[in-house]
């Protein structure tokens, strides 16, 4: 099989983890039989830098050409600190999103029993965390009006949904619900806000077509709590732009480091995958980020090609490395392993594990590892 993936690398620590995201892809690719073909197409503030623009409109075109993208990360503390900057990174991203109709993100979130010290949770409301996050991504209060007084005095942000934009996700969200244990909660705040209150309606009426789902509806105050106290309660979890946004972020500290979790944006057509990690421009070409993120997202990418088999060894990979110590600075300060050497493992057991059905060891720099 052949696929064209466009790369935007991005900012800070993006080209170095998206690197190992195209070796393991490459890595896959010789053992399955596949082609994967890259264009490569600048977003954030390196294309501030090079264009004046943090989404040229090359950038768009190549992302709609492509059967998917894999993107590395924005963000530069020249934009973070300035809150009078016209032109920032993260507009390339909101206007990427709303041009290819990326309206739905999706998260998972699982745990490793190896890494479990690093969470700050206690082993036991670890044991059998594995659910997964829909975000609706497009509309919501990021999309809506804003105002400020000419005294600037007062401002105001508009949160706004229609029942086509919820019903889209909500669908999305179902059909993975009928896929895993069957079980879907929506978060919001139906108790206050009118747009939570059109959700659970939209919710409650979609939720015919799938009897075989156990719905229930939690108030994101609570939520927020839940996924502390008993993170395992949850299977999948659909919810609204800023919701998600939050939910999402504090779930990700459950695997002991953001560089650890993958995500998916998805539309109707295309589909974007990236770690959710930042750009973490302090350790920008210092080769001690945690490619991990990005490479778990490349195995995203193959479920979304219908690559289940290539994904599967991909996830495989990444278990063994960390099983195995085989980590970034972020998990462990003193014994660890370089972003390149880090990709250099995963390749050695995807090719280790095609030729002998078994990965036992890796070669690294011309010595073996046990």
């Amino acid at each position: 099989m052949e696929k064209q993936i466009t790369v935007i690398n991005g900012d800070g620590i993006g080209p170095e983890v998206t690197a190992q995201s195209i070796k393991v892809l490459d890595a896959i690719a010789a053992v399955f039989g596949h082609v994967f073909r890259y264009t490569h197409a600048l977003m954030g503030a390196i294309a501030i830098d090079q264009t004046g623009n943090p989404l040229p409109d090359e950038t768009i075109a190549a992302c709609k050409m492509s059967d998917a993208i894999l993107f590395g990360a924005i963000g530069d503390p020249k934009y973070d600190n300035d809150p009078n900057a016209k032109v920032r990174p993260e507009q390339g991203l909101l206007r990427l999103r709303k041009e290819l109709g990326l309206f739905a993100n999706i998260r998972p979130i699982s745990t490793y029993a190896a890494l479990q010290h690093l969470s700050p949770l206690k082993q036991k409301q670890l044991e059998g965390v594995d659910f997964i996050i829909f975000r609706e991504l497009t509309g919501g209060i990021y999309f809506g009006k804003r105002y400020v007084s000419e005294d600037g005095q007062y401002a105001s942000d508009e949160c706004a949904y229609s029942i086509p934009e919820i019903l889209r996700v909500a669908d999305q969200a179902f059909k993975y619900a009928m896929s895993r244990r069957k079980k879907l909660t929506l978060i919001d705040k139906a108790n206050v806000l009118e747009t939570s209150r059109l959700w659970r309606k939209v919710v409650q009426q979609l939720s015919v077509q799938y009897t075989e789902v156990d719905v229930d509806y939690m108030f994101v105050d609570n939520a927020a709590m839940q996924i502390i106290l008993n993170p395992a309660q949850f299977d999948v979890v659909l919810t609204e732009n800023m919701f998600g946004d939050i939910i999402s972020d504090e779930a990700s500290v459950l695997s002991g480091s953001l560089g650890l979790l993958p995500s998916a944006s998805v539309g109707t057509s295309a589909a974007l995958f990236e770690p959710i990690h930042g750009s973490y421009p302090k350790a920008a070409g210092k080769n001690i980020a945690n490619p991990l993120g990005s490479v778990l997202s490349s195995a995203m990418m193959l479920d979304h090609f219908k690559m289940t088999d290539e994904a599967a060894a991909v996830r495989e990979a990444v278990k063994w490395t960390l099983a195995n110590g085989f980590v970034s600075k972020d998990i462990d300060a003193i014994n660890n392993y370089s972003t390149h050497e880090i990709g250099d493992l995963l390749v050695d057991y995807i090719g280790k594990k095609a030729k002998s059905g078994a990965a036992r060891n890796a070669v690294l720099n011309a010595s073996t590892i046990i």
